[in-house]
């Protein structure tokens, strides 16, 4: 029997080889592949010459003038030059290395090319050619994010073929009532209006039922976790020793801000009271949020009780532990790590001492929530950066104790009630005010002609012991963005530095452990200059690193370039964040203009939120909330405001979601929950 939670390995094509890559994307089952939606859309309607723009991405139809000429110009590359007569013009057609076109053009044959046009030359430069225009070829292009080993095209046609084999299984999740007042469309037509449409206003409808969609899934399974705690008579009162908080504190080499007494006091009171905590922190980077959480788990160690530390990467993982190891030394408390990466005999140890008691805290990523995982008392954890949680991760932590308090943590600030309402009825603590003595980032915005000087910069800071961080949007080249990527500009650094500093190369697709070892060697200073992805966007922390340099620093959001400059600036030196970017439009200068301005996060994040506005349709994900395929829960709260206020209503009149209406989503409650306990 089909169901949408079959492996993607059921489809023509799909070996060993392309479902790991396929894996790489998020794309594991039949659902995940149908739900992988476009970022973006290509207007792919024939144009005429004077109505195509400069530098515009247009498609133009002519006639084939001559057969295509191929040159070589470098080791493995190519350019095919063809003309077309477009009305009266010969206008000059480029495509670079991919000389299998040349079968494509034939002289006195129609043609349609997609690519750039650039109006001073004349010419265009070729991406695609396309089919003539027809029902079966519409004029309209859903365009994906891929990697180098699924194509857009490899992508569409399994898209294409699981919609075909599995549309009459897709359970319609949202009842029909909602649907109907709110002008929804059903799930197949959503799913196929997302992937194949015909026209802009089909896509648009599509998407604004999407994000309806995810939104209200969303919503579900908050109010599920909260009719949960419902039937939960009492929560934990932990009575922790006063004394011990106060001496631990004082064993800490630094004076607690007042902002972090407050947030303290809030916490405590939180943990005496039986009412559960589900509690909120969110504090700039550089805050001192890390403390606050190690103060918490400590007071729940004295109260008796076991306590957990959860974060989305081993990296930060292995980072906590070594920071949380160091500060409990003296207050006699054992601290664990559990990863993806711990050793099978490790693993049987920790997990014998984890049910044994022995460990009082333990730290790790989404291993901790796994069905071998036995808790002896848990009564309290922590989540960081829990915006990289789903729901149910949550939830499930808190049926492995006993009910334990939650406090969830975040380095992005954000409005109280957007809070509120993308996190449910939580309670909201803030650090606003930075520990004393930081010298605050010196932040600098350069374009890519300007880049030697920086670089000039960059072995000065070396050369003076420091480290640096270099960030690139992209692993590797891409078919579809002209974006500096990680691959080039670690050569360009091996180039520029090598021998005399070691530079490495670090990005999401190594696996875990090749990940630590480099960032272990960056933190002892065996390596000098790091080029990386946005995988060390959170969490880590290197003291010793004075320069963050971010190319193509204007297609980041705010909130994630903040979030990058926090990673230095964490030592005594003065440090420096260096954006390189040429923004297209006046908001790419707006941002670069506001990051130079000002380091204060609560300012950043407001700022964020002004520029981006409700009409942006595809921009950059507010970072520091839950993380959603196509809803922007800031332009498109009005939408997640209405989602809640439905998912409501449903649990007040149905909290069993016992109607007939109802049963599919108590089904996909339940397929989340069960999708979470078998994670790797």
């Amino acid at each position: 029997m089909l169901s949408l939670t079959d492996s993607v390995a059921v489809l023509a094509g799909v070996g060993p080889k392309r479902l790991t890559a396929l894996d790489q994307l998020g794309i594991r089952t039949i659902s995940d592949l149908l739900y992988y939606f476009p970022f973006r859309y290509e207007d792919l309607k024939v144009k005429d010459l004077s109505e195509a723009a400069d530098q515009e991405k247009v498609t133009l139809k002519g006639t084939v003038v001559a057969d295509p000429v191929i040159s070589r110009w470098g080791p493995g590359k190519t350019r095919l030059n063809v003309r077309l007569l477009i009305e009266h013009d010969v206008v000059m057609v480029t495509f670079f290395n991919q000389p299998y076109l040349k079968d494509k053009f034939e002289a006195g044959v129609d043609v349609a090319i997609y690519g750039k046009w650039d109006a001073k030359r004349h010419t265009l430069t070729g991406m695609k050619v396309l089919a003539v225009q027809s029902a079966e070829n519409p004029s309209f292009a859903a365009i994906y994010s891929v990697n180098k080993s699924v194509r857009q095209g490899t992508l569409v046609k399994m898209i294409q073929e699981a919609f075909d084999l599995y549309q009459d299984v897709i359970p319609e999740l949202i009842p029909e009532d909602i649907r109907t007042r709110y002008k929804l469309m059903n799930e197949r037509d959503l799913i196929a209006g997302m992937h194949f449409p015909k026209t802009y206003s089909e896509a648009k409808q599509a998407r604004r039922s999407a994000i309806f969609h995810e939104f209200f899934l969303y919503q579900i399974q908050l109010q599920a976790i909260k009719q949960a705690d419902r039937h939960v008579a009492n929560g934990l009162a932990l009575q922790y020793q006063n004394e011990a908080l106060k001496d631990f504190i004082q064993t800490l080499p630094f004076d607690l801000t007042d902002a972090q007494k407050r947030v303290v006091n809030e916490i405590c009171l939180d943990l005496k009271s039986p009412a559960h905590m589900n509690r909120l922190l969110q504090g700039d980077v550089g805050s001192g949020k890390t403390i606050v959480a190690a103060i918490a788990l400590f007071a729940a160690v004295t109260a008796g009780y076991q306590a957990a530390l959860m974060v989305p990467t081993e990296i930060l993982a292995e980072q906590h532990y070594q920071s949380l190891q160091r500060l409990l030394a003296p207050m006699n408390v054992t601290v664990g790590l559990l990863t993806g990466s711990t050793t099978a005999k490790e693993r049987r140890t920790l997990l014998a001492d984890i049910e044994s008691g022995r460990i009082n805290i333990i730290i790790g990523t989404h291993a901790l929530i796994q069905d071998a995982v036995v808790y002896h008392k848990l009564g309290f954890a922590v989540i960081d950066e829990q915006h990289r949680f789903g729901v149910n991760q949550r939830r499930i932590l808190r049926e492995k104790g006993l009910q334990p308090d939650i406090l969830a943590m975040t380095a992005t600030p954000i409005p109280r009630t957007l809070a509120i309402t993308a996190y449910g009825e939580m309670d909201v603590s803030t650090i606003d005010e930075l520990p004393k003595g930081r010298i605050p980032i010196e932040t600098s915005w350069v374009r890519s002609n300007q880049v030697e000087q920086a670089l000039s910069f960059v072995r000065k800071q070396l050369a003076n012991d420091s480290q640096v961080f270099a960030i690139t949007p992209l692993i590797a080249e891409s078919e579809q963005m002209d974006l500096k990527n990680a691959e080039e500009i670690y050569a360009t650094m091996v180039e520029q530095f090598e021998p005399d500093y070691h530079v490495a190369l670090l990005h999401g697709q190594l696996k875990d452990d090749e990940k630590n070892q480099i960032m272990n060697a960056f933190s002892e200073n065996k390596i000098q200059l790091l080029v990386s992805t946005t995988v060390v966007e959170v969490g880590v922390d290197v003291p010793n690193a004075t320069v963050m340099l971010i190319f193509d620093a204007d297609r980041f959001g705010l909130a994630q370039l903040h979030q990058l400059r926090g990673r230095v600036g964490r030592g005594k030196k003065k440090a420096y964040c260096i954006l390189v970017a040429d923004p297209k439009n006046q908001q790419g200068v707006d941002r670069m203009t506001i990051m130079t301005e000002t380091t204060d996060g609560f300012v950043v994040a407001q700022k964020d939120l002004e520029l981006r506005g409700p009409g942006e349709v595809f921009g950059d994900r507010q970072s520091g909330l839950p993380v959603f395929k196509v809803g922007d829960p800031v332009a498109d709260f009005a939408s997640l405001q209405v989602a809640q206020q439905e998912v409501q209503k449903i649990f007040t009149l149905d909290p069993e979601l016992a109607a007939p209406d109802h049963t599919p989503l108590k089904t996909y409650l339940q397929q989340q929950k069960q999708n979470y306990l078998t994670l790797d």
